[in-house]
């Protein structure tokens, strides 16, 4: 049985250096790559004012966080959900990069890089010169994002766990373990074997998958 936290931040802004901070972070626990009932979501007191920039991006405002727990309180819980797990998000460095700031403004260590997963990276690799954003994955994969009308990160968290099942090769007949058998998160519950999709590929995405190619020396993609 292995054991990953897939986690996702929104923020007061872009960088943590020049004093943004987090107001929201949600986790849920992967078994096998799989997500079960267990998660972790909190929304934060920034000690700043939200801009209205960043408002119209995750819809939190100052109202929403007033009277919340400060990083300092919930620290030790976050941590302790995280455990020893691997650590999964999309353009993760981000997110890492935002914790281990207000980790370190309370003393503690940062997250060990070792232990970093990133799902942009994995989708970049998967699909080449092509937008790999969480909206265009869950197109490409036709994940049902209806409901994601702002950056909520708890629905961000679902979403891309739904994502990362399909980036990892999801859950086959006949390799289902029986600790996967157990799990009872019905919204990811899968029956039967995967069957195949067929992927629409804008004429914008092949241009530029063409453009990206020319530049490799020898792409196997040339000999199909």
């Amino acid at each position: 049985m292995i054991r990953s936290v897939l986690f996702d931040t929104e923020t007061t802004g872009l960088d943590p250096l020049t004093g943004d901070r987090v107001i929201e972070i949600a986790a849920i626990e992967l078994i096998n790559d799989l997500p079960t009932e267990k998660q972790f979501h909190v929304l934060l007191d920034p000690e700043r004012d939200i801009p209205m920039e960043s408002t119209r991006v995750h819809g939190i405002t100052n109202a929403h966080v007033e009277g919340k727990p400060k990083f300092a309180e919930i620290a030790d819980e976050m941590l302790a959900f995280f455990g020893d797990a691997k650590l999964v998000a999309h353009n993760a460095p981000f997110d890492f990069g935002f914790i281990d700031a207000e980790l370190a403004r309370i003393g503690k260590p940062k997250l060990d890089q070792a232990r970093m997963v990133d799902t942009l990276v994995l989708a970049k690799a998967r699909f080449p010169g092509m937008p790999n954003s969480l909206d265009a994955l869950c197109r490409r994969f036709e994940i049902d994002i209806s409901a994601r009308t702002t950056h909520n990160a708890l629905l961000d968290c679902k979403l891309l766990a739904e994502v990362y099942v399909e980036l990892t090769g999801g859950r086959q007949r006949g390799l289902i373990l029986e600790t996967e058998q157990a799990l009872s998160f019905a919204q990811y519950e899968r029956t039967g074997p995967r069957t195949p999709r067929k992927m629409v590929v804008s004429q914008e995405a092949q241009e530029r998958h063409a453009k990206f190619i020319e530049r490799l020396k020898d792409p196997v993609w040339k000999l199909l």
